[in-house]
């Protein structure tokens, strides 16, 4: 643990409303996502939203291409593939369940990374970790004999979203260095846009027309919880712990449930709620303990340190 960040010059509190903002951004791309999605068919917006996100996170770089150099594109390319299996199992999955159900779940991915990190490197994973998963699988149940449909198949993709996003948090801590992270980014959202672009070479192009609700969509999802979100996390979680920004980003499904209720109409039975609620105590609930531990940590850590200065006094 490092404890130099408590000297950092950045106050706590921009940094956590910083964070926050980040959140409700990323929860308002459940509903343009879900808006877009009438006119626009989920691929298709998929592949649309990072062409345009790669464009502006192109022009924002120009001044910074001449440092693009062959392991950025690799790294960035390597991040790129699980971004874009993260966005397109989330565009699926949203396509066929409601946002409130897909916040949810796509949060369900703070408890992935540690069973990840178990089957692959045997990291060690704690009796907290353990029972966040036992919660989940309880709140999976409950979602699932709540709903009229069951848990079907949007809420399946959108639970392999949360598996995603897993994987792509454990590729950028695994794969990137010191690369510049305006540049990483850009790589990132053109590797994605690819990916769209050979897909929908690859399916029958149906036909449809883009209108003022898919247009301000397919804007609003590219700008923000994409361009500005991405830059955001990037330059200010490094002040904060991960233990930190993940409860702060368990707020993602709050915002998104709140889209649905009161702008699309979506209501959730009583056993729905119940679900969800038990999926957010398994994401927020060990992220609470090792708030607790790390805070326990750190008061004795300066208590140690202020020992040692009285002794050699």
């Amino acid at each position: 643990m490092s404890y130099a960040r408590e000297t950092a010059p950045m106050p706590q509190g921009k940094i956590t409303a910083i964070l926050v903002f980040t959140t409700l951004l990323w929860g308002g791309s459940f509903l343009f996502n879900k808006i877009g999605m009438r006119e626009i068919p989920p691929v298709h917006f998929f592949f649309f939203r990072f062409a345009l996100a790669a464009l502006l996170m192109g022009i924002v770089c120009i001044p910074r291409l001449g440092r693009l150099n062959r392991q950025i594109v690799r790294r960035g390319a390597v991040v790129g593939v699980a971004l874009a299996a993260v966005n397109l199992s989330f565009v699926l999955g949203v396509s066929g369940t409601t946002i409130s159900r897909a916040g949810y779940l796509n949060n369900l991915f703070v408890i992935f990374i540690p069973l990840l990190s178990f089957l692959v490197w045997r990291e060690r994973v704690d009796r907290v970790t353990f029972g966040g998963v036992a919660l989940a699988v309880a709140g999976l149940w409950f979602l699932a004999s709540g709903g009229a449909e069951g848990f079907n198949r949007g809420d399946f993709l959108s639970t392999v979203c949360a598996l995603f996003i897993a994987v792509h948090i454990i590729t950028v801590s695994r794969v990137l260095r010191d690369e510049d992270v305006y540049l990483v980014t850009f790589v990132q959202f053109a590797t994605v846009a690819c990916v769209g672009g050979a897909i929908t070479l690859a399916m029958p192009w149906p036909a449809f027309r883009i209108g003022a609700a898919g247009g301000w969509s397919l804007a609003y999802c590219a700008i923000f919880p994409t361009v500005i979100c991405f830059t955001l996390q990037n330059t200010y979680q490094r002040y904060t712990t991960p233990t930190k920004a993940g409860l702060i980003y368990t707020m993602d499904p709050v915002w998104s449930m709140l889209a649905g209720v009161f702008i699309l109409g979506e209501r959730l039975t009583p056993r729905e709620f119940f679900g969800c609620m038990l999926i957010l105590l398994a994401v927020a609930g060990p992220l609470f303990v090792r708030l607790y531990v790390e805070h326990k940590q750190r008061i004795l850590y300066r208590l140690g340190a202020a020992g040692e200065a009285e002794e050699g006094e």
